[in-house]
């Protein structure tokens, strides 16, 4: 298998489209291909569950009742200009899609979707994901962004960390369960600085009360861990 498909299995994809006939099957196929898929019937509940899941990829059609395509990836827009983005569209769209330029969208699908053009797509969006430009890590209800520093929380709420308290997050992250020890704290986080255990709780504290459900747990006179 290649890297990016083996990518693609860890990821969540919020699909919309108000057709259940091609919903489905489309969804089906998906399945086989991403950690999960979210369906959604129309704009407004693809947005409901945007907020509310935030999904890694967003693949959506674009004539819905309710809100259209073009209207949801506005609204997302507002906020986040990272999430890739694909377009589902007949080839009778193409001057509608003039508004929607800068609305960064990763690819356009014509209906009727080859298989092949679907995964081409897909592979544009890991690809931009690996890239940088929307990296995430897993908290419990909200998400860790890494890159900007960031975390999104249930309902759209975005809370900004510090240099240092988005280095230290990210570590106890990436080594989920595990327990990372002071001097690789001092490490990674410190850096060339030098880290009192006087500091180090004082920059856990200001990240507990920024997480919605802390599970930063203290293992004394060792480290700390991030508990599932």
């Amino acid at each position: 298998m290649e890297l990016w498909l083996e990518k693609l299995k860890s990821l969540k994809l919020l699909y919309a489209e108000d057709e259940e006939g091609i919903r489905k099957p489309m969804a089906n196929t998906l399945a086989y291909y991403l950690k999960e898929v979210l369906e959604a019937r129309d704009g407004e509940e693809a947005l409901d569950i945007y907020y509310e899941q935030r999904p890694d990829i967003i693949l959506t059609d674009l004539r819905m009742p309710r809100k259209d395509g073009l209207d949801m990836v506005k609204e997302i827009r507002k906020n986040d200009k990272k999430t890739p983005i694909l377009m589902i569209t007949a080839h009778t769209d193409k001057e509608y899609l003039l508004s929607a330029i800068e609305l960064k969208i990763e690819k356009y699908l014509i209906k009727p979707i080859a298989l092949n053009e679907l995964l081409s797509g897909l592979k544009l969006c890991v690809s931009e994901i690996e890239s940088g430009r929307s990296l995430f890590l897993e908290c419990k209800n909200c998400k860790f962004d890494f890159k900007n520093r960031r975390i999104l929380h249930e309902g759209g709420k975005e809370t900004e960390l510090t240099h240092k308290e988005s280095d230290f997050l990210e570590l106890l992250l990436r080594k989920k369960g595990m327990i990372v020890s002071y001097e690789e704290i001092e490490l990674n986080v410190w850096k060339e600085e030098f880290m009192s255990i006087a500091a180090l709780r004082t920059l856990v504290k200001s990240l507990r009360k920024k997480l919605p459900n802390s599970s930063i747990k203290n293992h004394s006179q060792t480290g700390y861990s991030f508990e599932v």
